[in-house]
């Protein structure tokens, strides 16, 4: 194909680094995904070039590089960049690979002269095409010229995702390219080639073999694109789904109560939708995803009821979601975020049936630090419902409550008094007693928090202080354990008598 003249919008950091390239007498292309943005219209997420310069000739070129890997790739250091997605410019030189026998990278790389060599290794057409810069017009506006040797301008304007040359070589020769065909749809809203889906569908099992961070990295920026349904809708079709999360699968199809105008799984992405729309953090929307997947193993029918419902389904969900999280190597706070995010969505919000105490507690449960975030998963569910409101009067009264409980102590660290504190009232010594002490005199201020005063709470640490060891530690464990006792029993029991769900 004859190249084609194309004027565009390119950072000085970017043309930079081609220029420096040219002007050393090698040839330089944009590439990747970088040109598809361009020519969409999109800012690019990031930058790459290919050129015929050897690593060593790259890196003679620039003042500040690093090279860490074996296939050729420079980066190139653009220094007092506070762009992220210009402080570095990765530098390809052309080449071609062999067999990729572990499914993911080649076993090994050849340096080519030729920008055809580098094109026909690529993934699909509309991340084949290498881009020339060419004359500055000014404005960071340059003219330059498209090299698209498989129509993937055409395979752009037609929305399609297709792979360049056979979709059975590129796919199982890197199958996390299944992943990434699904991920690029899912961001330009672009339907995948049907030889390519078929490919996908048969070879989806080669996923196993992919390192588990990979394709966490592809579900997050599926999670986080503006249409993470349908990211997930596709996973689902192509039976991807089964591979990488397999838990979902039996939720697909399983009704729900009167309450719900979906089955499990559309709700769980109805809401996950929504989640988008609001542009919550990832941690929200992993929750939101999460959120009712213990309904699958916790629905039961009620004859009193003449409905479903999902009794434990937030505990049980909790569980399994820490269960999924830990085995897709989610960092460890994450886990613990989402996890409570998900144990804590269910709960009650009558406000005429609930106390200030009980809101304490949830805020105590869940912690300021993301107490909000509970309440847009909660939204996020109602929409998944079907229902056409997010927050109804009933839940921006339990939001004007908990705003009321904010500045209430509701964990030890607020506390008017502390470890060191009760050892020198009580004169006791360090060790478990103390925490011991400080849960009980929690429990305490949660339900009464006018009595989070030091003279009161020095009294009250001096009269525990004369139990027996027994006896404090039953207390002080009672204690500790009470706020969620009373969130199984008591609150639960209110929430499944007004609200089946």
């Amino acid at each position: 194909m004859e190249p084609s003249e194309i004027t565009f919008s390119i950072p000085d950091e970017i043309a930079k680094v081609s220029n420096t390239l040219t002007n050393k007498g090698f040839e330089a292309y944009l590439v990747g995904g970088c040109v598809r943005d361009l020519i969409i219209g999109i800012k690019p997420k990031d930058w790459d070039i290919t050129t015929n310069a050897k690593p060593e000739e790259i890196i003679s070129c620039f003042p500040k590089t690093f090279y860490e890997n074996e296939y050729g790739t420079v980066g190139v250091v653009n220094e007092g960049v506070s762009d992220e997605t210009l402080k570095v410019v990765e530098v390809t030189p052309y080449r071609i690979e062999s067999e990729y026998s572990n499914r993911r990278h080649p076993d090994s790389v050849k340096f080519s002269s030729k920008l055809e060599d580098d094109l026909k290794r690529r993934d699909f057409t509309i991340n084949a095409i290498a881009l020339q810069i060419g004359e500055s017009k000014g404005h960071n506006k340059s003219k330059g010229h498209l090299i698209d040797l498989y129509a993937g301008q055409d395979d752009i304007k037609s929305g399609i995702i297709r792979t360049v040359g056979s979709a059975n070589e590129r796919l199982s020769e890197d199958a996390l390219r299944i992943m990434r065909a699904i991920r690029i749809a899912t961001d330009l809203g672009f339907t995948i080639n049907i030889d390519t889906e078929k490919v996908i569908i048969e070879n989806k099992a080669l996923l196993r073999e992919i390192s588990t961070e990979r394709i966490r990295e592809e579900l997050n920026r599926i999670l986080a694109s503006e249409q993470p349904s349908l990211g997930f809708e596709l996973l689902r079709k192509y039976g991807v789904l089964e591979i990488v999360i397999p838990e979902f699968v039996a939720g697909i199809g399983m009704k729900q109560n009167s309450a719900h105008s979906y089955d499990v799984w559309e709700h769980s992405l109805k809401a996950l939708q929504h989640s988008a729309k609001k542009k919550l953090s990832l941690q929200t929307r992993l929750a939101v995803l999460f959120h009712d997947i213990g309904k699958i193993t916790t629905r039961r029918w009620s004859d009193d009821k003449k409905d479903w419902i999902f009794h434990g389904h937030d505990v049980v969900g909790a569980k399994i979601t820490a269960k999924i999280m830990a085995r897709m190597l989610y960092p460890k706070k994450t886990i613990e975020t989402v996890t409570k995010l998900v144990r804590w969505h269910m709960f009650f919000s009558d406000t005429e049936k609930i106390t200030l105490s009980s809101v304490r507690r949830l805020v105590s449960n869940v912690g300021h630090e993301i107490i909000w975030d509970l309440m847009d998963v909660r939204a996020c569910d109602r929409i998944g419902t079907g229902r056409p409101k997010e927050s109804p009067y009933r839940l921006r009264k339990y939001k004007a409550m908990i705003e009321e409980v904010m500045h209430d102590p509701v964990t030890v660290g607020m506390l008017n008094i502390d470890g060191s504190r009760i050892m020198e009232v009580t004169r006791e010594k360090p060790g478990p007693r103390i925490g011991f002490m400080l849960h009980a005199l929690l429990e305490e201020v949660l339900e009464k928090p006018e009595l989070n005063t030091k003279e009161y709470l020095e009294n009250t640490a001096k009269n525990l202080s004369g139990l027996s060891e027994k006896e404090l530690k039953e207390i002080g464990q009672k204690a500790k354990d009470k706020k969620e006792e009373l969130e199984e029993k008591a609150i639960k029991e209110i929430r499944d008598k007004y609200w089946v769900q």
